[in-house]
C-alpha cells in the first residue's frame, strides 16, 4: 500500500507542472498543477487518462466538448485525444491516472 495523497502544502509553481507518484505497468498516477492564468502545454496521449480536480477552477478542453474543472470533478480523455486545460482562473491541482503507465519519451538522439 501506498499513500499518493498529494502535498497541499507545496508551492504553487510558476508554471504548469506534472510530478508523477506511482508507475506500475497498468498505471501511472501524478499531480499536475496550473497556476492561476497558466498555460497548459499538453498534447494528445498513447494513453486513457483520468482527472481528479481537487482544488482550482478551469475548464478541460476537446476540440469536441468543453467542460468546467472544479473540486470533485472526475474527467476522462480517451486515448490519442486532443486535450488541454484552459482558463485556469483558481490554481489547479488534479490527480492524474493514465492506464497504461503513461510513456515517458526517450533520450534525444
Amino acid at each position: 500500500m501506498q499513500d499518493l495523497t498529494p502535498d497541499r502544502t507545496a508551492a504553487v509553481p510558476e508554471a504548469a507542472r506534472y510530478v508523477e507518484t506511482l508507475r506500475v505497468p497498468a498505471m501511472s498516477v501524478g499531480t499536475y498543477v496550473i497556476p492561476a492564468g497558466g498555460h497548459d502545454p499538453q498534447g494528445p496521449h498513447r494513453e486513457d487518462e483520468v482527472y481528479v480536480v481537487l482544488a482550482g477552477r478551469g475548464r478541460l478542453w476537446t476540440p469536441t466538448r468543453t467542460v468546467d474543472a472544479v473540486p470533485g470533478s472526475v474527467l476522462f480523455v480517451p486515448v490519442g485525444e486532443e486535450h488541454r486545460f484552459v482558463d485556469v482562473v483558481e490554481d489547479l491541482t488534479v490527480v492524474v491516472v493514465f492506464s497504461p503507465a503513461e510513456t515517458r519519451p526517450g533520450p534525444a538522439a
